[in-house]
């Protein structure tokens, strides 16, 4: 059997790469994987000024074509990640005396989704070409002395191939989901809740829509301009209430509005004429993912109103059979999200450092699966 000839570049901006080509790596339902997001991150001014710096692997058969490719970035800090390791940074500078920026990063920025990282042609070679692209990384870390190089919120079909490589170290996390288990409607939902939990859902709902507020549900079509900077100023007061820092601009909202329109979908409350509230999502074929949430006035349960139950109405109206509503959030448990784990994979430059990692994941790993199993006997169902 013939070895395909595969030449490997580099590019610094998903400009240098046509949609199209890009596009037709992934199967398309992922949105955060799209050409259009990630270019739209790049050119709107929400990545190199916050430590961002493209270099992403791309991989091409003889005749020129787009066979793989590797979102990568150079990290100056571990901020947007959501797979935390700003301990190892601590201790790396500590007992290897040297600095652990930058690193190496393939992840869809300030985005804690799961999907494919290693993206191959469907007519590729993909064994092949993920070692072509695994490779290409490692040799990029070491082009630029980079700490460490971090494959976060990887897939299965990932986690296959970077299981059977060297010197990779397995970390899981957990996120809340929530799976469509063909609900006709949000009141057939509510009936696999126990008693006490269906009872809560139905007051906070109540409560919420008892104010006299109006929701919208909007796609990139149909929101305005204005309604697009009502929204990000609530998107920067979420940021400026909590001490951090707003990276996602006004125009990478309107672009995505512009180059993805069927796949926004932006939830808006107001009252007497003036907006309140607003949450930011983006839909797959078959999963809708919450993002970003912000307001300018209290109102009881309407956190839980537009970030949840507008949104899983909105699921079971379009027939999707998962919402991902971002990380962390032990309170989704009560509303239906249950715990799911997630895989990033890491390699460390320094190998005494990295049988340190070794030694620290092998405590944390059954420390978080003893927590998620806890956590699954809390669910909000009856029990058959």
């Amino acid at each position: 059997m013939s070895v395909p000839i595969m030449h490997t570049r580099y590019c610094t901006s998903l400009a240098e790469v046509p949609a199209a080509a890009w596009n037709r790596l992934s199967d398309g339902s992922n949105p955060f994987l799209q050409h259009e997001f990630l270019l739209a991150l790049e050119q709107h001014q929400c990545l190199e000024p916050y430590g961002w710096q493209a270099l992403h692997v791309l991989v091409e058969d003889e005749q020129q074509q787009l066979i793989g490719a590797l979102p990568l970035y150079a990290k100056s800090n571990s901020y947007g990640e959501f797979v935390f390791d700003w301990s190892w940074a601590s201790a790396y500078e500590q007992v290897v005396r040297k600095p652990y920026y930058p690193k190496l990063v393939s992840a869809l920025p300030y985005t804690p989704a799961t999907g494919d990282r290693l993206l191959v042609a469907p007519e590729a070679d993909v064994i092949a070409v993920q070692q072509q692209l695994h490779r290409a990384a490692l040799e990029m870390a070491q082009r630029i002395k980079a700490s460490s190089l971090h494959y976060l919120f990887t897939s299965e079909t990932d986690n296959v191939f970077l299981q059977s490589q060297a010197k990779l170290h397995p970390r899981i996390g957990y996120q809340f989901h929530w799976q469509n288990e063909g609900y006709r409607d949000f009141q057939d939902f509510l009936e696999r809740f126990t008693s006490k939990k269906r009872k809560q859902i139905r007051r906070e709902r109540r409560d919420a829509q008892s104010t006299g507020l109006t929701i919208e549900c909007l796609n990139g079509h149909q929101a305005t301009e204005e309604q697009w900077q009502i929204y990000h100023q609530f998107y920067c007061s979420t940021f400026d209430r909590k001490s951090g820092v707003p990276t996602l601009s006004l125009a990478f909202f309107q672009a995505l509005a512009q180059t993805m329109p069927d796949q926004v979908l932006l939830v808006l409350a107001h009252q007497n004429g003036q907006y309140v509230a607003g949450a930011f999502n983006l839909c797959g074929t078959d999963t809708l993912y919450g993002r970003h949430w912000g307001c300018n006035a209290h109102f009881r349960h309407l956190h839980f109103e537009l970030c949840y139950y507008q949104t899983l109405d909105y699921c079971l109206e379009h027939g999707l059979k998962r919402f991902e509503a971002g990380a962390q959030g032990e309170h989704k448990l009560s509303r239906g999200f249950l715990p799911s784990v997630t895989w990033s994979w890491h390699w460390l430059n320094d190998e005494p450092f990295a049988a340190l990692v070794q030694r620290f994941l092998q405590q944390e790993t059954p420390a978080i699966r003893n927590y998620v199993a806890e956590l699954e006997t809390h669910s909000p169902f009856k029990q058959d």
